[in-house]
């Protein structure tokens, strides 16, 4: 599966993911104070498990920073 994460193409071995499995293969050890967006619309922490990504999906990780 190919899938468009933050603007780079990347390659997975997996048919479908669910966005929890996707962050845990992208970013496993920093999963709070992130949201994720998948084209344009924020997938909500609670929907995490459930939502399953395609390959046509644009997906955006933010993850939020201290400071001002």
């Amino acid at each position: 599966m190919e899938l468009k994460i933050n603007q780079q193409i990347k390659q997975f071995n997996a048919e479908s993911l669910s966005v929890q499995s996707l962050l845990d293969l992208e970013i496993p050890h920093k999963q709070n104070g992130i949201a994720v967006a998948i084209n344009n619309t924020v997938v909500p922490k609670t929907n995490w498990n459930q939502h399953l990504v395609r390959e046509t999906d644009e997906i955006l990780i933010i993850s939020a920073t201290q400071g001002g």
